[in-house]
């Protein structure tokens, strides 16, 4: 023996890390790639259905004293569809845009995204022609690090979800509260409600683009709330997940780095 170490296993080591950063590198030019074919995509499709819209209606407009109840029921229907089609392409061009927005990485105050759009829930439940009750209850929510547009649009998707799918409760309830893992030491943002859940087994597709579990004349939307959420959040170094509770309801949880002494003294360390 001569004392020296073998270089092989540091040039093997080097091979590696060369293989990983070539793979890295390669996920990123897919995914840049997709993201561009969605925004053209997402685009260039527009024009069409402007085109099948405006057609539907001049035809409405020139033939309507000679057409009858059920061919006007066809013209809206093909109005109604490409209507319907049109918000789908701005919702998928709206999830591509999450993958390329410029991030700025910065202390966010959950407190005042939260209260912000409490309020905001507030007033549109106020203005309806028969006012909902619902029940709010936040708790401390200290200081993460995030984007704070991101993190909006987040968190009025996930409370946005939460009002809607109550609307049927009797005694609608919603609560947000959040606390630090101590295991990772992010912080854990709890958004509960007692809606009309979902079946445990279908937790997993809530989080795919245009992913309903209810008709769209019960519940409006459309099934893209969850996947730009998720989207967000992986941008943001964080993660969401999703719980159905036995009793009916559902639980979110938001997962994002903490501020440096954000965590606040309000705000509890499990």
């Amino acid at each position: 023996m001569t004392g020296k170490s073998d270089p092989l296993p540091m040039a093997g080591h080097a091979g590696d890390a060369a293989r990983m950063a070539a793979l890295e590198a390669r996920v990123a030019e897919l995914q840049a790639e997709m993201q561009s074919l969605t925004s053209t995509l997402s685009h260039d499709l527009q024009a069409p259905l402007r085109h099948i819209t405006s057609f539907a209606q001049l035809l409405e407009d020139e033939a309507g004293p000679v057409l009858d109840g059920e061919m006007r029921e066809f013209l809206g229907h093909i109005s109604g569809s490409a209507k319907t089609l049109g918000a789908m392409l701005d919702a998928l061009l709206a999830l591509s845009r999450v993958g390329t927005v410029a991030l700025q990485l910065e202390p966010v105050s959950l407190a005042d995204v939260v209260q912000a759009e409490v309020q905001v829930q507030q007033r549109k439940l106020a203005s309806l022609q028969a006012p909902r009750v619902l029940q709010w209850s936040v708790g401390a929510l200290p200081a993460v690090v995030a984007d704070g547009k991101l993190l909006q649009q987040a968190l009025v998707q996930v409370l946005d979800n939460a009002v809607k799918f109550t609307a049927q409760q009797a005694q609608a309830e919603i609560q947000v509260e959040a606390h630090r893992d101590a295991t990772t030491g992010k912080v854990l943002c709890t958004v509960r409600d007692n809606g009309v859940g979902f079946a445990a087994a279908q937790a997993s597709q809530l989080f795919k683009p245009f992913a309903r579990l209810h008709s769209p004349r019960q519940f409006p939307g459309l099934g893209m709330g969850l996947a730009q959420v998720r989207k967000s959040l992986l941008r943001m170094q964080g993660a969401v997940s999703i719980t159905a509770a036995p009793e009916g309801g559902c639980t979110v949880v938001l997962e994002l780095p903490a501020a440096e002494g954000g965590c606040g003294i309000d705000c509890q360390v499990l």
